[in-house]
């Protein structure tokens, strides 16, 4: 079975896969954050036909859930701790990608990271949005509810309406 490809372009670029990943990186940790990571790419290549680049767009994906699982070590849920690690994780996996891609396919590495400015903007763009309003939100949730496992751990606690609450 195939998604159809204006649903998969869509949902590419909405950015979604990293926000998950980094929810899941957060939440659960780096071991698990890279499976989960990996795993979309994996599974969603799948249904829009694999390629060569398969592996290492899913090792660079996977890289986010692995970060995102030593910054919760190092730092708590807050907008800033997201909005700096939305633009720093987007431009290492952006750069990486355009890079990885420039070596399969014999390409120049500058010239290909200059083609791909566009889509390092939309990924910047919706990463902040995503990371920094659903993300905190569903981490915030998961941290709460203590659903990673670790109830202590919760450093948040979501009021009835949803909204967000530090502790």
């Amino acid at each position: 079975m195939f998604i159809p490809q204006p649903f998969y372009g869509l949902a590419i670029a909405v950015g979604l896969t990293e926000t998950i990943t980094f929810i899941s990186g957060f939440t659960l940790g780096p071991i698990e954050g890279f499976t989960t990571g990996a795993s979309i790419i994996v599974i969603s290549d799948i249904a829009t036909l694999p390629g060569a680049w398969t592996p290492l767009i899913a090792i660079i994906i996977g890289l986010i859930g692995v970060l995102s699982g030593i910054i919760r070590k190092f730092k708590q849920l807050d907008f800033w701790m997201l909005a700096t690690s939305s633009i720093l994780l987007t431009l290492m996996s952006e750069t990486l990608q355009n890079v990885s891609i420039a070596l399969l396919f014999n390409t120049p590495i500058l010239g290909t990271i200059l083609f791909g400015l566009p889509t390092l903007v939309v990924a910047l763009v919706n990463n902040f949005i995503l990371f920094t309003t659903v993300g905190y939100r569903v981490i915030a949730m998961i941290l709460s509810s203590g659903a990673n496992g670790n109830k202590n751990s919760a450093k948040c606690e979501v009021g009835a309406g949803g909204e967000v609450f530090a502790r």
